[in-house]
């Protein structure tokens, strides 16, 4: 029998029997994703680099580990009235994805803003979206009137502890197959994916260290360890990394200051220029809120020559027709 968790309470960290009971919960549901690697870009960064592709997963994101295990967590007496959330895309898509796997409808609120990949993604899996502006306030609020008007279980894209996880198994997977890593590079949006990953480094390898990277204009999580509190109404975006701007809840933050070894920030145009690297070097095409991680190893902000480090690629979602980099280029 599952332990039990009380999701509402921020202090009631999952213990390692709750992040196994997870990984065997979505176990075959989702993608063992695999690990790649680049001399090309061991050299560039200095460091020996495994990366967890994670724009290989179901819905083309980590999202789809998290949406899996609250899905699959519901009492039915819960699930048959359906899930509801709000999100810029990824997790949106996950948790239409895994409402349909159990049979269940799936509400997603989207900023009227999101990229057409991303919208498509969710009605691929049989989302039903109600848009909004893109503001967290109006997705909060349009969530909650859904909730309220129609009924539905509010599975948040990363404030709830069974999705937090369901993200940590990304890490436990990685630390299965490389087991003497130094450290593990994360991106960091609300939180979800950088505290499952601590959550999983505790249990398992309490000497990797951890690092977070989030984009210049959305260096929330900086601002809030610096600050040693949340601060309310922290403004944040836009930039090209859309996956990324959301404000840290209480849990994630309580998680990332107590076990981030250390946060740093890239601007708009050093992520371009990762994502279109790892594409030319990898042949695998991320989002720009996975390419952050690349980002920040090309240009040195963290200190980690010479070591091992594993790097989680969190998405794929592009809209092909918008590169952010030009299509063509003249050969002189």
């Amino acid at each position: 029998m599952d332990r039990e968790v009380n999701f509402s309470d921020p202090g009631g960290w999952p213990d390692a029997d709750a992040l196994r009971s997870a990984r065997l919960r979505i176990d075959g549901r989702i993608v063992r994703t695999p690990v790649l690697t680049s001399r090309t870009l061991d050299e560039k960064c200095g460091c020996r680099l495994f990366f967890k592709a994670e724009n290989l997963q179901r819905v083309g994101a980590f999202k789809a580990r998290g949406a899996a295990n609250a899905v699959l967590s519901l009492p039915d007496s819960d699930a048959e009235a359906g899930v509801v959330t709000h999100s810029s895309g990824n997790h949106g898509a996950a948790l239409a994805w895994a409402a349909a796997s159990r049979g269940v409808p799936a509400t997603i609120v989207m900023p009227e803003t999101a990229s057409r990949a991303k919208v498509e993604n969710v009605r691929r899996y049989g989302g039903t979206i109600a848009f909004c502006r893109p503001t967290l306030e109006d997705r909060e609020a349009v969530a909650a009137r859904i909730l309220t008007e129609a009924g539905g279980v509010l599975v948040h894209p990363f404030d709830d502890w069974r999705v937090i996880e369901g993200q940590a198994t990304a890490a436990m997977e990685m630390l299965d197959e490389i087991p003497d890593l130094d450290a593990i590079v994360v991106p960091i949006g609300g939180g979800g994916l950088i505290s499952g990953t601590c959550l999983a480094v505790g249990h398992a390898a309490p000497g990797v260290r951890v690092y977070g990277v989030e984009p210049e204009n959305a260096a929330e999580a900086a601002a809030f360890i610096n600050a040693g509190q949340r601060i309310e109404g922290y403004r944040i975006g836009p930039g090209i990394a859309d996956g990324l701007m959301a404000t840290l809840s209480p849990r994630t933050f309580a998680v990332i200051r107590e076990r981030v070894e250390g946060i740093v920030t890239v601007s708009d145009a050093e992520t371009i220029a990762a994502m279109r690297l790892v594409w030319m070097v990898l042949k695998s095409l991320v989002e720009p809120s996975a390419a952050v991680v690349v980002a920040a190893l090309l240009e040195g902000r963290i200190p980690l020559q010479g070591q091992r480090v594993g790097v989680i690629l969190s998405g794929g979602n592009v809209d092909l027709d918008r590169l952010p980099w030009p299509t063509q280029e003249r050969v002189s």
